[in-house]
């Protein structure tokens, strides 16, 4: 029992209370958290300067140093060497990250749903929904290979689920670019 108290003071210096809704808020509920992981999950974008340059929503170099700190602390992420530049780090999902999933694929159909989202950047969104639980399971299954190094699946042919994902993404902006045709 002693030890159980003690965990609870300790929980309680280091969060606001031990609900799991807060919990998971207080690692990845914020703007800049979700961004990073969202396109470590659906852009491979492994580096500082890829994940700085190629967000659309401009994040700034010290709030994401921040995150990348934040992230790294939390377990979602984990950081090495770079063995191609020894100056660059790599940063991947770890597992606690790669089951954030089903999380991000039920906040795109939520905000598809109920905010003014765009057809190219919610067509991922969509997609997922569609696949649901499966599709989750194939994607996350892709990431440990891509993240974790696990081996990929011998029966699996064709493109993995994040560049199916993008290539619906492509699809979507070359239809718009030309007038709307399919």
């Amino acid at each position: 029992m002693c030890n159980q108290n003690f965990l609870e003071v300790l929980l309680q210096d280091q969060h606001r209370s031990g609900c799991p809704i807060n919990l998971t808020v207080e690692v990845v509920g914020d703007k800049w958290s979700l961004v990073v992981v969202r396109d470590m999950m659906f852009g491979n974008r492994r580096h500082f300067r890829e994940l700085l340059n190629g967000s659309m929503e401009g994040i700034a170099s010290n709030i994401l140093a921040d995150r990348l700190r934040r992230l790294t602390a939390e377990g979602v992420i984990s950081k090495a060497d770079d063995p191609s530049h020894k100056q660059k780090a790599i940063y991947s999902l770890t597992e606690k990250g790669i089951e954030l999933v089903p999380v991000f694929a039920m906040i795109g159909a939520w905000g598809s749903k109920w905010l003014p989202v765009t057809e190219e950047l919610s067509i991922r969104a969509k997609l997922l929904a569609e696949g649901g639980p499966p599709l989750w399971e194939e994607f996350m299954d892709d990431l440990r290979v891509t993240h974790l190094g696990a081996p990929p699946d011998p029966n699996r042919s064709g493109p993995d689920v994040r560049e199916r994902l993008q290539a619906a993404y492509e699809a979507v902006v070359a239809r718009q670019a030309g007038g709307g045709r399919n």
